[in-house]
């Protein structure tokens, strides 16, 4: 798999790199999601692997009110 847009890469590579497939592969994510991610952040594994863990860990709206009092 190969991405359709093109990207230069301006930082140092962390981490080893990963391909668009072996990401998409990695985290269960559809073609055109992967290959954003996969442009905008580059293909630094430690970059991709702290990006889908921070997103993981987002709460959602009802998680945070949940436990607030309702007036």
């Amino acid at each position: 798999m190969k991405t359709q847009r093109g990207f230069e890469r301006c930082r140092p590579l962390r981490g080893v790199a990963y391909s668009l497939a072996e990401f998409r592969k990695k985290y269960r994510l559809d073609e055109v999601v992967a290959e954003d991610l996969f442009v905008r952040f580059g293909p630094s594994s430690i970059e991709l692997d702290l990006l889908m863990a921070a997103k993981r860990q987002t709460p959602s709206f009802d998680e945070l009110t949940r436990q607030m009092p309702l007036q």
